[in-house]
């Protein structure tokens, strides 16, 4: 969330960003209760103080009927008092709702306007080319290898899950060792998190835990959620510390299985694995000193393209517009592989994307880092990316690396744990 005394002090601008961002926020309305509150607030605390001061002063009554006065007076501060705390929690809780709905500011270079307005600023080592021969998409190349089971999945736990076979149960298995092996050479520690998480934790992260319009699957009777991402994880794990400034940026790398309701996902673009209930994701997560967030999500975005050259998959890199962004986002990068068997002719879809916080999610969780020998303590920037969305890997993998027999090329880097060269044709 931002500061409340930012907001104070630059309402056309946050009402500024919020326009450009999509999201209807008043901001005139915010403040004008945020300032009420405050007065009120001065208003109670000299309550206290007159309260407290004929408190100390009934044991120095000369007589009962001064006694019995100044108790009176005091029942009537107190009373004055909890009437203001009744309209302070009123206003209280309106601003919080207008505030909690306020996006985080957006970077200046963010692109103005809305998902077509998002700015391509790199390709892949690897260009797109024609395959040159009738190109299968991933959902036919699963059935025809053995591959992807959407069927049992459905009978299991309904449409958008999936059993994965064969050859796609070591991809799994491979993407994450080639993912977890590549961010732990780069520092990471490696991490694998819990599938749940409070309801204050997703709110914390930006997330919506219930309500009509949440992506959360949520346990009944319990303040318990399926995670959407090990975003929620990695980012409550130092929810309410104190970490020392020598100690930053922290670079944590998390496997977590994800969960998602996807209402509302329809269409082509959605078939297959493209948008699932339940996939696995190889997520990063850092915490860094604001001076560091910067260059942070270029470094994240770096590994992030890095990964997928090394996968041989054409992709582009987009600065995502502002109209885009989620509310926690400062500026958001999201890489996009070419899926030749998407669409008419092939398509971008998302893998993966990285995004600068700031201190948007820290300040919800309260999580500060503290210099020696300083006063004070300051709050740290937060910043995510994705390593690898197993399921859109997937995808990518299987429609870029088929060939004219029909078999699939198991990408170099993944041979190891795949044990094999190629799916079907020679390799089967």
């Amino acid at each position: 969330m931002l500061d409340r005394r930012f907001i104070l002090e630059n309402p056309e601008l946050v009402q500024q960003n919020c326009d450009r961002r999509g999201v209807k926020v008043d901001v005139a309305r915010f403040v004008q209760l945020e300032t009420q509150r405050r007065e009120l607030q001065g208003e109670i605390e000299e309550l206290s103080r007159q309260a407290n001061v004929v408190s100390k002063s009934i044991g120095q009554a000369k007589s009962d009927a001064e006694r019995e006065q100044r108790k009176e007076e005091g029942r009537r501060l107190r009373e004055a008092k909890e009437a203001k705390q009744t309209s302070i929690d009123r206003l209280g809780a309106e601003a919080s709702a207008i505030h909690n709905s306020m996006p985080n500011l957006t970077h200046p270079e963010s692109p103005v306007g809305g998902e077509d307005a998002s700015r391509q600023i790199r390709t892949g080592a690897i260009d797109v080319r024609p395959l040159g021969f009738p190109v299968l998409d991933h959902v036919a190349l699963g059935e025809q290898h053995g591959l992807i089971d959407f069927e049992g999945g459905a009978r299991i736990a309904g449409h958008g899950f999936y059993f994965l076979k064969n050859e796609a149960a070591l991809l799994e298995l491979a993407l994450q060792q080639y993912a977890i092996g590549r961010l732990i050479r780069e520092g990471f520690t490696p991490m694998i998190t819990p599938d749940l998480a409070r309801g204050d934790v997703l709110k914390g992260i930006g997330f919506i835990p219930r309500g009509p319009e949440t992506q959360i699957y949520s346990v009944e009777n319990h303040d318990l959620n399926l995670v959407a991402t090990a975003e929620i994880t990695l980012g409550g794990l130092y929810a309410g510390q104190i970490v020392d400034a020598d100690d930053l940026p922290i670079k944590l790398c998390g496997i977590s299985h994800c969960f998602r309701t996807e209402a509302g996902a329809a269409g082509r673009a959605s078939r297959g694995l493209y948008r699932v209930h339940q996939f696995t994701k190889v997520e990063m997560f850092g915490f860094t000193k604001p001076d560091q967030s910067d260059d942070m999500l270029k470094y994240f975005c770096n590994l992030e393209c890095d990964i997928f050259d090394g996968l041989g998959i054409p992709y582009r890199v987009l600065d995502i517009a502002s109209g885009d962004l989620g509310g926690p986002a400062y500026r958001k990068f999201d890489l996009e592989a070419w899926m030749p068997g998407r669409g008419a002719g092939g398509e971008y879809g998302e893998v993966t994307s990285a995004s600068n916080c700031t201190d948007y999610q820290s300040r919800r969780l309260d999580i500060r880092f503290k210099h020696k020998n300083e006063k004070g303590t300051h709050l740290v920037h937060t910043l995510n990316g994705t390593a690898v969305a197993i399921s859109r890997a997937l995808i990518a993998i299987l429609e870029n690396c088929q060939q004219p027999d029909g078999s699939i090329l198991v990408p170099e880097v993944l041979r190891p744990w795949v044990g094999k060269e190629r799916i079907g044709g020679n390799g089967q």
